[in-house]
């Protein structure tokens, strides 16, 4: 369990973590989600004593990382996972942890397995690929057999496979009673993986919940719908007290896919079941009726729309100058510079 109270982090004039409290419990995988910049490495960093509190306490299993007589068996964590020397192998530095640490070199052996890396156990480590980084730094917090697993963004560099492997360890890890606390950018993984959710924004956590309730909490939910007669059943959901947006047909491409799109209306107020019910009282042909929940990502966006450090302003093509064709554009991803 990771118990932090009142968690603070000042650097010069910038609070990094602003009275942060929070409990991260076994049994289940907690994700730590937030904008870059709001805190969430800095928080790990104090919870694993990298980085002193300017205020309040974090523990681990009852006491802080640091008092811990064998803290490899408490605490396994991946903060950045090229930490290590490139000249050794996988295996010598698994080898030189578990030697300082009383761990015998057979559970070396198993995380290798355990983690896929004997194909490249005795190459160096600085040849590695990023998705073999992760897998090293994820055998290196495996080694100590820990309580409580901390991983900052494991899925980073890996390939389809991989992502699936962490999705499931992590899951299998908490199903033994043990504390998992992630933090990722990949929503859809979080969705999958988390049973819980602390988001953070400006050093401030936003939303301690469930998954889903949160999820539950956004509030788009809609009804797709797509059908010949889409002003005639717009009027009827009106009259039932919805809401109906006709969705515009794409401008280009090929005739066929504009013909797909054309009576597309995006309801909300109304359930499927009773916008369906007003199509066949109204006689009207359905070529498609599919709820639209909110889903992670959505919430996630709703909740932290205000504590993003970069935003896009815009993500259509600028207006060319006079006597200039249009130059297609690239939305420029949040984090990156302006």
């Amino acid at each position: 369990m990771i118990e932090a109270s009142g968690l603070t982090k000042r650097f010069g004039p910038t609070t990094a973590v602003d009275q942060v409290t929070f409990t991260v419990r076994p049994g289940i995988v907690t994700g730590f989600l937030g904008p870059n910049g709001a805190g969430k490495s800095t928080t790990m960093r104090m919870v694993m004593g990298l980085d002193r509190p300017t205020a309040g306490s974090v523990t681990v299993n009852g006491r802080p990382y640091a008092e811990h007589r064998t803290p490899l068996a408490e605490v396994g964590a991946l903060l950045e996972a090229k930490a290590m020397h490139p000249g050794r192998s996988a295996r010598q530095h698994l080898l030189a942890l578990a030697a300082t640490h009383g761990i015998p070199a057979r559970r070396v052996d198993e995380v290798i397995e355990l983690t896929g890396l004997q194909p490249v156990a005795r190459k160096r480590v600085g040849g590695f690929s990023l998705g073999m980084g992760q897998r090293l730094g994820i055998a290196t917090a495996l080694l100590g057999d820990p309580r409580t697993l901390i991983l900052d963004e494991p899925v980073n560099g890996l390939d389809p496979e991989g992502v699936l492997w962490v999705r499931n360890l992590a899951r299998h890890l908490a199903s033994e009673g043990r504390t998992v606390f992630l933090s990722s950018h990949l929503m859809s993984e979080v969705a999958l993986t988390a049973d819980h959710v602390i988001v953070i924004g400006k050093g401030r956590i936003l939303a301690d919940t469930p998954v889903r309730d949160l999820v539950d909490g956004a509030s788009r939910r809609t009804v797709r719908v797509r059908t010949p007669g889409a002003a005639a059943l717009a009027a009827a959901v009106r009259r039932a007290g919805g809401t109906a947006v006709e969705q515009p047909a794409q401008a280009d491409g090929p005739a066929e896919a504009r013909r797909a799109e054309a009576g597309l209306l995006e309801v909300s107020g109304l359930d499927a079941a009773v916008v369906g019910e007003l199509a066949l009282t109204h006689g009207l042909a359905l070529h498609e009726l599919t709820p639209v929940r909110s889903t992670l990502e959505d919430a996630y966006m709703e909740l932290t729309a205000d504590s993003v450090e970069y935003r896009t302003e815009r993500t259509g093509p600028a207006a060319p100058p006079d006597g200039e064709p249009a130059r297609p554009t690239t939305p420029q991803p949040e984090g990156a510079p302006r």
